[in-house]
């Protein structure tokens, strides 16, 4: 699968972009010119030699806040997604295969997810547990895993229903070795193209969480927090959300756009593309001219 993404431009772009991400949270704090927490003097400078992309209202240096904050918002952003993967993802396999009452317990379970406000009720928890982004992202992830468990019911459902499954039951195999022989490598694509999909959505959150000041204790750079902070400075610096608001519009759309070409290169349209390609190369072979023979 990861030949038949880089084989699509969609798919090397959406790679680059998450790759220079991911080094960005990797070795953003290393990169900042100085201190993101070091106040000073120049308070809300212009960009110069000094300071790239200026500094703010306490005089701290925007671009090193910016490098040290992608961490952050990085690592939120997976944590939603690993999480909403582990939760919605086995149990949506499993309801499948392990009876009626756990198939309706864990469809009840889903409804009622779907049907809390994530933000509210993570506000609710960081009020009950204290304000931190590691419990607010875990119970987000929780709140998004009806996606992966629809997705992994749907395609677990198809799978089930195949020949293969069907003698393997008869056969007398256990429910996990039909999962990893049979069920896994159908499903793992769909369950792809959800978790990209759902980092992107994990991005919106933290930066929905940190803008409203939620998760992070101020002074902490994140991306959000620097998108507020920039909002109230507007007439002394109307640039400076660009930054911010770019990165995250950047990495969202580079998660979407890698969801895509994961779906365009599994299932049926990956075989139809692959046989597209085959088509147009055997037709490019035969259209050549034959080399002129030598004397």
């Amino acid at each position: 699968m990861v030949r038949r993404v880089l084989s699509l431009t969609s798919g090397r772009i959406a790679v680059a972009v998450l790759v220079a991400i991911a080094l960005l949270a990797l070795l953003g704090p290393l990169l900042a010119p100085q201190d993101p927490l070091a106040t000073s003097d120049h308070t809300l400078a212009a960009s110069s030699g000094a300071h790239w992309l200026g500094t703010d209202h306490l005089g701290r240096d925007v671009l090193s806040r910016l490098l040290d904050g992608s961490r952050v918002s990085v690592l939120g952003s997976l944590e939603v997604a690993l999480t909403a993967l582990a939760v919605g993802a086995v149990p949506g396999i499993l309801s499948v295969y392990l009876g009626r009452v756990f198939e309706w317990v864990t469809l009840r379970l889903t409804d009622t997810l779907v049907a809390l406000p994530f933000l509210l009720f993570a506000v609710a928890v960081i009020a009950l547990l204290g304000n931190g982004l590691g419990q607010a992202m875990l119970v987000t992830g929780v709140l998004v895993s009806p996606l992966f468990y629809r997705v992994a019911r749907a395609a677990t459902l198809a799978v089930a229903r195949s020949p293969y499954v069907e003698a393997a039951i008869v056969s007398g195999a256990s429910v996990g070795r039909i999962v990893r022989r049979h069920v896994w490598t159908k499903v793992l694509p769909p369950i792809a193209v959800a978790l990209a999909q759902t980092i992107g959505v994990g991005f919106v959150i933290v930066s929905s969480l940190t803008f409203l000041g939620i998760g992070v204790q101020p002074p902490a750079p994140t991306w959000g927090g620097l998108l507020a902070s920039d909002l109230g400075y507007l007439s002394h610096r109307p640039w400076a959300p660009l930054a911010p608001a770019l990165l995250i519009m950047v990495t969202v759309w580079a998660c979407n756009l890698l969801a895509d070409a994961i779906r365009d290169v599994s299932g049926e349209a990956g075989r139809a593309l692959a046989n597209d390609r085959k088509a147009r190369a055997n037709r490019r072979g035969e259209a050549a001219p034959a080399p002129a023979g030598g004397v």
